[in-house]
């Protein structure tokens, strides 16, 4: 699949470009999997409220693909939500379509996803919408650095055979190998000791960590060691602000939380 994503708005013109097939390795496990320029999780897609997305698709996968805006209002623009056989028919292989949408009356993490059986375990991304050019920035302190991290699951095998036998057998799939942070396992799962997300913060800075729950089926929970968090918005609205070291998260739900980095180093 590839994917060309064009941000358009009165000041610039973002051009993303994505190509389809890609060899993974986790758990010492090689896998083939659908993914958006080489990459797994996806590019993540910056835009300021009230940007236009002009999204093409090319489907060069062998399966039928649509991408959901997860959490779009979608003012005038149902048909680019992108719900397969709900609000729109699948993207053949072979075939495009090209989505078109504004982002109007949101601000935070949103991210988007294949809607299409289980082609999400890989083919996903966040979607950061930051205040309009012009407009006054966040209603909180501006943090040092922002985050991204996109918790998910893996399957040591191909996640549409494991869909299709829950499919026959009428019982739930089974559970993922691991759980993800930002496509990498922890270093507690096997073959995983060199294979961990690592964030390297500055004592003393605050940071803004946008987490979505990407995972298929089940809810998270978010903590790190010896830190607290300030909530600050869910699903791209602002909340007031209210302090918890530990984040619980629903698949498809996204939380913006101020971090300080003001534990002892360790």
């Amino acid at each position: 699949m590839q994917l060309l994503i064009y941000i358009v708005t009165l000041y610039k013109v973002c051009i993303f470009s994505q190509i389809g097939n890609l060899t993974v390795t986790r758990l010492c496990h090689t896998r083939v999997v659908i993914a958006v320029n080489k990459q797994t999780p996806g590019p993540a897609i910056e835009v300021n409220e009230g940007d236009t997305l002009i999204i093409e698709v090319i489907n060069d996968t062998p399966y039928n693909m649509t991408l959901h805006w997860h959490g779009i209002f979608q003012r005038l623009s149902g048909w680019a939500d992108g719900a397969n056989m709900i609000t729109q028919c699948p993207i053949l292989p072979g075939n495009k379509y090209t989505y078109k949408f504004d982002v109007m009356g949101q601000e935070g993490t949103l991210w988007w996803h294949a809607h299409l059986s289980f082609l999400r375990e890989t083919v996903h991304g966040a979607l950061i919408i930051r205040p309009r050019e012009g407009a006054e920035a966040y209603p909180f302190p501006r943090p040092y650095k922002e985050i991204p991290i996109i918790l998910g699951e893996w399957w040591n095998d191909d996640v549409m055979t494991i869909d299709r036998q829950a499919f026959l057998t009428g019982g739930p799939t089974r559970n993922a190998d691991a759980f993800t942070i930002n496509g990498h396992p922890g270093n507690l799962y096997n073959c995983s000791s060199g294979d961990t997300y690592r964030l390297m913060v500055e004592a003393g800075k605050t940071y803004l960590v946008r987490i979505i729950n990407a995972a298929v089926n089940n809810q998270l929970f978010f903590k790190i060691a010896n830190h607290s968090f300030t909530v600050v918005a869910v699903d791209a609205c602002y909340t007031n602000p209210y302090k918890t070291d530990l984040i619980v998260i629903a698949p498809g739900q996204t939380v913006d939380a101020l971090m300080v980095a003001d534990a002892p180093p360790a």
